[in-house]
């Protein structure tokens, strides 16, 4: 193959593969380098010509080919040292992505030629393999940024106005009788009218999803005939993943943002960038590994090693420069030509670890926050990862939100019976101060779900006491072992209908106390009409019924009663600011106004006493919320409501005395014993509530 004498030196920058309307710029950063050939492919994957890049600036390499066009097939061959010990992985016999590529067309075939030692060499990786993998390799694809966008941009909602609902593009979609065949599972069958008009319904504001960049289905899964379903393996920052666009073409991914918004839901990406799918040592060499190994990855003090603080067997490293431009360049891009409204970073205490540690600080989460397109989007961090002093929840800086397992598990165990719940309950329901109440952080900062991707949805947290993975193909050794879940007495799908009932209650319980909640609330898809994974609760690999939404089960009579149950919730929460306050209570008492902005009742209308709060036995309480207090923050006519919430957990029937005011009668608002009860009762009324429910009054005065 030639090389082109025609190639001119280009720019460093932008990185990536640049369409200027007369030709295409490279630029690929490398520290470590010695040489760097780009390869163009045709339609079919034969390479057709290997360039070597003219320049080399400031770490960068970088040449401009006037004659190449958009839908250009092209990679990479890196040269320099193979030095595994020193850290240095680079074999040029292997085809690199392009880290910035906008577009990934075809899939990895998995092969020894992918790797950048001999698989079976008694040296390991530490040997040298010769093989060229190109044959093997997806290509990235020159892409024309053009698009017409008309007005659309992005909404900005208001945190406190938000409702989060996390899915999956082929899970949502693959089963929807209302979209057709050839778009299902694909950005294009979110864009369908009948999958948007639902969001809308239910009070959807933003709809969070799974990982759309471009990842690679590890090979021990489909070795047993599995795929990474969730996505968690990403292998290219800027290039939506190929099995979601029905088109083939990324302009797909822009219509479906651009539908969404005209509907008033806003796009958050769950993105990943903690780690690649290239793995540890004994990984493929796909991208980052024969760019720049020292540079992209956190090394261990044996640089032939790698450390793994995200356990997939590699962590990307931000304290390199080069590492961080690329992750930020990836979150503006997605922000600024894709429209996006927010991200949700798995494992983001990845993000903010320095040498020393995590650092709220870091040159990430500073980098971030100063960065004046970046800082006004929804940020949101999986606070946590596997590593020394990884657990972080609270501990993001202002402008970020985080996701509250306290609060998961904390409701989990409150409405399954577990006994000395009270006071972690009353935290986590007004927004977990003491986890977020520092620097100006909002109660927005907490992201409350009940139930997410990872572990049981609702109605299998309320219908098996234990996982049932054994499709995953690993014994039933994976998954979550401490799910707070519970079956009610029978395990799994059951006729009982005293069981159904309790188990239906139950669902309606998390999902009014998840809306009523200060905070941000998050609802995992398929909740809202009770789809099952039966039983599966670390569904990662099930690209199949098990994990995709059964809509014919949300078209029954249950799922559509539950659905519009959800309806009313986020109407409620809507209407009533006193439901997503943007201050903290702070629960003095104003003896001017005889209130509190927040009381905590014991059932008999007394103030819960310490004592009352430590019992163990204690499952039932009272919260009023008043609008009337000076320092409420709210600033509507809302703003003068009175809501209580009456809450029992027990197993037993409960009394309660209504709080006692002669001109105030209290209107049921929600009953999650009876979802169509609409009464009015009298202010110090005593009723009687049964096991395991709750009900929300609203105080109408004379």
């Amino acid at each position: 193959m030639r090389q082109r004498s025609r190639i001119r030196e280009g720019r460093p920058f932008p990185l990536g593969a640049t369409w200027d309307g007369l030709g295409v710029n490279f630029a690929l950063y490398s520290a470590n380098a010695t040489r760097v050939d780009l390869c163009l492919f045709d339609a079919r994957g034969r390479e057709q010509e290997r360039i070597t890049l003219p320049e080399h600036t400031d770490e960068v390499w970088h040449g401009y080919l006037p004659d190449v066009r958009p839908g250009q097939l092209y990679g990479y061959r890196v040269h320099g040292p193979y030095a595994p010990d020193a850290g240095h992985r680079f074999n040029p016999n292997k085809l690199l992505l392009d880290p910035y590529a906008r577009q990934i067309v075809g899939e990895l075939k998995w092969a020894p030629h992918l790797f950048g030692y001999t698989i079976g060499h008694r040296d390991a990786d530490l040997s040298f393999d010769r093989r060229d993998s190109a044959a093997y390799m997806p290509k990235a694809a020159v892409v024309d940024p053009a698009h017409t966008w008309g007005d659309d941009r992005r909404l900005h909602t208001p945190w406190d106005r938000t409702v989060i609902y996390e899915a999956h593009v082929r899970g949502l979609t693959m089963r929807h009788p209302q979209v057709s065949e050839g778009a299902r599972g694909t950005f294009s069958a979110i864009k369908n009218d009948a999958v948007i008009a639902h969001l809308k319904d239910i009070g959807v504001t933003a709809i969070e999803l799974l990982p759309i960049h471009a990842f690679v289905d590890d090979q021990h899964l489909l070795e047993r005939g599995l795929r990474n379903y969730w996505g968690y393996n990403s292998i290219g920052f800027f290039a939506p993943h190929p099995r979601y666009l029905a088109s083939g073409n990324i302009a797909e991914f822009k219509q479906m943002v651009a539908h969404l918004h005209q509907a008033g839901i806003e796009v958050l990406l769950d993105v990943v960038y903690n780690h690649t799918a290239e793995g540890n040592e004994l990984g493929p060499t796909l991208s980052f590994k024969g760019i720049d190994n020292a540079s992209y990855y956190r090394l261990a003090q044996d640089r032939r090693y790698y450390i793994n603080d995200t356990g997939t067997g590699n962590t990307f490293d931000l304290t390199n420069a080069g590492a961080l431009r690329m992750v930020n360049d990836s979150l503006r891009y997605w922000a600024d030509q894709m429209h996006v409204d927010g991200f949700r970073f798995d494992l983001a205490t990845i993000l903010g670890r320095e040498p020393h540690g995590f650092d709220r600080s870091s040159g990430f989460l500073d980098a971030v926050g100063q960065d004046p397109l970046l800082a006004q989007t929804k940020l949101i961090a999986e606070p946590w990862d596997i590593g020394p002093g990884g657990y972080q929840v609270g501990n993001f800086p202002p402008g970020w939100s985080e996701w509250n397992d306290k609060y998961r598990d904390t409701m989990r165990a409150y409405w399954r019976g577990d006994g000395g719940q009270l006071a972690e309950f009353a935290r986590r329901f007004t927004g977990s101060a003491d986890l977020f109440d520092h620097r100006g952080r909002r109660p927005r900062s907490s992201v409350n779900f009940v139930t997410a991707h990872d572990g049981f949805n609702l109605h299998d947290l309320v219908s098996y006491a234990d996982k049932h993975n054994i499709a995953n193909g690993e014994d039933n050794r994976d998954g979550h072992d401490h799910s707070l879940s519970a079956n009610y007495g029978a395990e799994g799908e059951t006729d009982d209908a005293a069981i159904n009932t309790l188990r239906d209650r139950q669902k309606r319980n998390f999902l009014a106390t998840l809306l009523l909640s200060q905070g941000t609330p998050m609802l995992l898809s398929g909740d809202e009409f009770g789809h099952t994974q039966q039983g599966n609760n670390n569904a990662y690999c099930q690209d199949n019924k098990i994990a995709w939404l059964d809509w014919e089960r949300a078209g029954s009579e249950g799922g559509r009663a539950l659905s519009r149950f959800v309806a009313r919730l986020a109407t409620l929460r809507r209407s009533h600011p006193l439901l997503r306050r943007t201050r903290w209570f702070d629960g003095r008492f104003d003896e001017t106004l005889g209130l509190r902005d927040i009381g905590w009742l014991a059932p008999d209308g007394a103030e819960l006493s310490p004592g009352q709060w430590e019992d163990p036995e204690a499952r039932a309480l009272m919260v009023r919320l008043d609008g009337r207090a000076p320092d409420s923050g709210l600033r509507t006519p809302a703003a003068h409501t009175t809501l209580v919430i009456l809450a029992n957990a027990s197993s037993v029937a409960v009394r309660f005395a209504l709080p006692a005011d002669p001109d105030v009668r209290w209107e049921v608002l929600i009953d999650t014993a009876d979802p169509d009860r609409d009464e009015l009762l009298d202010g110090g009324a005593v009723i009687e509530r049964g096991d395991r429910s709750l009900m929300l009054l609203g105080a109408r005065r004379r």
